[in-house]
């Protein structure tokens, strides 16, 4: 790990940790935080994994709407060491740089986004601002490799997954946008057509022990046909609500909950 980050991460999260301590034992120390500065201190806990984030957001928030001096005071109220404006920066930065990933798992664990189809697009966003974020950070560089190491070790298989690719690409608001690999998508439309053959052979044989009738006049090469041009004008429909899979009859044959 860089030397630079290891050092300005201890120190700077030691001084975070003398605050957070002071405000956790002392319900006077919190009244001190409320008059000075309007907020509360969060505190980071073991329950909730995005806790940090939240009491470093809240830090800067202070910084930012208060001034230095708010978070100064308080320091000097509580007799601890007041974060140097290297130290700020830093925590500026670790926001910056983590905010992505906590925003990704939100949206992961919304009850409105529970479908298959979210995730290789959310993952894939992820990784494209982290990679941005690469470009730009002057002492974060280590934790964003760290992110896109671990990342890359828990969804790089399931990136080229045929089965959540297909998902992603029957979900209206993405379609194939969300991957910039022509091979991803391919596959994905690929598993599609597949699948719609597929289904369209099983329906096929219910009919056919159905009725002698509808074996001999029924056309399952213009039913594949029918799919097939569903599914084009799926794709190329610039709509990006799911009203849209209404236009595509054989969606319902799929199932990409979660």
């Amino acid at each position: 790990m860089n030397e630079t980050y290891k050092r300005l991460s201890r120190a700077t999260f030691a001084k975070c940790q003398a605050i957070w301590n002071k405000t956790g034992r002392s319900h006077l120390a919190n009244e001190v935080v409320e008059d000075k500065c309007e907020l509360q201190i969060i505190r980071p806990n073991a329950t909730r994994w995005n806790s940090t984030y939240l009491a470093i957001e809240r830090i800067i928030r202070i910084i930012d709407e208060k001034g230095e001096d708010a978070i100064r005071s308080i320091c000097e109220e509580f007799k601890v060491k007041m974060l140097s404006p290297a130290e700020v920066a830093f925590l500026r930065e670790y926001y910056t740089t983590t905010k992505p990933l906590v925003k990704a798992s939100n949206i992961l664990q919304s009850d409105s986004t529970s479908f298959m189809g979210w995730l290789l697009p959310v993952v894939q966003q992820l990784l494209s601002k982290l990679s941005r974020l690469e470009t730009s950070s002057k002492t974060c560089v280590p934790l964003i490799r760290a992110l896109q190491n671990g990342l890359q070790k828990r969804f790089g298989a399931m990136m080229e997954d045929p089965e959540l690719a297909a998902a992603a690409v029957l979900l209206p608001k993405f379609k194939t946008s969300w991957t910039d690999r022509a091979d991803v998508t391919e596959a994905a439309l690929t598993y599609i057509k597949q699948h719609l053959e597929t289904t369209e052979h099983e329906s096929e044989d219910q009919q056919r022990e159905s009725s002698d009738e509808d074996e001999f006049l029924s056309r399952p090469s213009s039913r594949r046909l029918q799919s097939a041009v569903e599914l084009d004008g799926y794709l190329s429909c610039a709509t990006d609500t799911t009203e849209l899979l209404h236009s595509f009859s054989a969606y319902h044959t799929f199932d990409f909950h979660v």
